[in-house]
């Protein structure tokens, strides 16, 4: 399972002519169009003052009449376009699972305020929501016989191995703000997901 044509060296690199976002993107298109990408630019919109629970803007509304409707300016809506653009053209590493700084800095502090110091990280997903599956991250004191591991930043990411397929390019990210915080997870295989993005399908 790939997420690109003959990617160079499982590096994945934006299509040439892919689609690209504008300003007259709903909402459900964006993450419906992108869904490997759908839970960093959930997050991204949310960001930026849209999508979240009991504002104006909802999933069919353009980007353009949600940053309206918010009293945002020409020039915010071209900078979040801009920010999302910007998302679909990182370049993933598919041959590994890797971890964020910022994510690896608080499961690590997790780890300390529950005295697990040294342990790894379980990443996995279980049937659930509307599109299938969803992302389940817990601890991992050490690998079992069926999991094959990942390192990244100093931390072991143990995926058991009927898993690992599905979750091979997967950037484990954490996201801490007003609109909510929490682990996002960025998977190049996802062929679709919810209008919420916390959902995923292949």
């Amino acid at each position: 399972m790939s997420c690109c044509k003959n990617p160079p060296e499982n590096k994945c690199t934006p299509e040439q002519g892919a689609k690209r976002i504008h300003r007259q993107m709903t909402i459900q298109e964006i993450l419906s169009l992108f869904p490997q990408k759908a839970q960093r630019l959930s997050q991204e919109i949310t960001n930026a003052g849209l999508h979240c629970v009991g504002c104006n803007a909802a999933n069919w509304e353009t980007l353009e009449e949600g940053m309206f409707g918010h009293g945002m300016a020409n020039e915010a809506i071209d900078r979040l376009v801009g920010r999302l653009n910007a998302l679909l053209d990182e370049v993933v590493d598919a041959s590994t699972i890797t971890i964020t700084k910022r994510a690896a800095a608080k499961y690590l502090e997790i780890l300390a305020e529950e005295n697990k110091q040294g342990w790894g990280l379980r990443f996995a997903e279980r049937m659930a929501g509307c599109n299938g599956f969803e992302y389940s991250l817990d601890y991992s004191e050490k690998a079992l016989p069926d999991d094959k591991t990942f390192e990244s930043l100093g931390i072991e990411i143990h995926i058991n191995h009927g898993m690992v397929e599905r979750l091979l390019g997967s950037e484990i990210d954490f996201v801490d703000g007003l609109h909510g915080s929490g682990f996002k997870i960025s998977n190049p295989n996802v062929k679709s997901s919810c209008g919420c993005g916390s959902s995923h399908g292949y």
